[in-house]
């Protein structure tokens, strides 16, 4: 059951049980009952909409040249909130992304070269 159905559950003007003890019954913390999440920020949604302007432009662009692209409009702002941005309209740059688990010049080793070694004993 998700936080909302919980919630929905809750009547605060029940004659015999709190809205504490329903909170328990439901497993529900009273902070998760009372929340209302913020408003969106107007200049967050202005920087979004430049974002995915600029990255149907560019869809290789990733955070430090987006980035840098708003510093040019007039718009500096930080790397963090350009990641934050771009990760919740679900953009990511399009191009190669770095291996860094691959050892690097190592090669594998093949089932065929195995066959043609010899086996001695």
């Amino acid at each position: 059951m998700t936080t909302a159905e919980r919630r929905a559950l809750v009547e605060p003007g029940h004659p015999r049980l709190s809205i504490r003890r329903q909170c328990e019954l439901l497993g529900l913390s009273r902070g998760a009952y009372y929340y209302t999440p913020a408003p969106p920020d107007p200049e967050d949604l202005t920087l979004m909409r430049l974002l995915d302007e600029e990255y149907t432009r560019h869809p290789f662009f990733g955070v430090r040249r987006m980035r840098d692209w708003l510093a040019d409009q007039g718009r500096p702002v930080g790397h963090d909130r350009v990641r934050r941005l771009l990760r919740t309209m679900g953009l990511e740059a399009v191009g190669p992304k770095p291996r860094l688990s691959a050892p690097a010049g190592v090669t594998r080793e093949r089932p065929r070269d195995r066959r043609a070694q010899r086996v001695s004993r």
